[in-house]
């Protein structure tokens, strides 16, 4: 037979009743919505982050404990923290404009192409990162190495 729980709502503050672990160390959440972490996630997915992106990920690969990778999550919390304070003090505008887009646009890159450009060069000069979006064909420039990268549809 059925039992009654108390509903849960998304609107409601939920607190997880277990303790943390005391063993591990407490690291900071990285404090930033989606649409900023959208428009750094090439940056925090490759060149400084990658190895612990990557480690990450092999972990979790390993095991289904959450447990189980509490250190490597650690690393990439804070390779993205890192990764955030570098954009904000380097490109700090550029990256505001570019988030500030993809918000409007409910987060639709192909629509903020001229403020990624002006992000993305930013980010290329001062910070001296390149951005490789996997699954790309070899060959051809990258989206935002091209021209007109906006998509228009043929007219028939």
């Amino acid at each position: 037979m059925a039992t009654h729980r108390d509903a849960r709502l998304p609107s409601t503050l939920y607190i997880d009743p277990a303790p943390a672990p005391s063993s591990q160390p407490k690291v900071e959440e990285i404090g930033t919505t989606s649409a900023p972490l959208k428009s750094a996630a090439f940056f925090i997915g490759g060149g400084d982050c990658k190895k612990y992106n990557e480690d990450f990920m092999l972990c979790k690969a390993e095991s289904r404990d959450p447990e189980h990778c509490l250190k490597e999550g650690r690393r990439v919390t804070r390779c993205a923290q890192e990764m955030i304070r570098k954009l904000n003090e380097s490109c700090g505008k550029e990256w505001e404009a570019h988030w500030q887009c993809l918000e409007r646009n409910n987060q639709e890159l192909y629509l903020c192409r001229k403020p990624e450009k002006t992000f993305n060069d930013c980010v290329f000069s001062k910070l001296g990162l390149k951005k490789e979006i996997p699954g790309a064909p070899e060959g051809q420039p990258q989206v935002h190495e091209k021209k007109n990268p906006i998509y228009k549809a043929i007219q028939r």
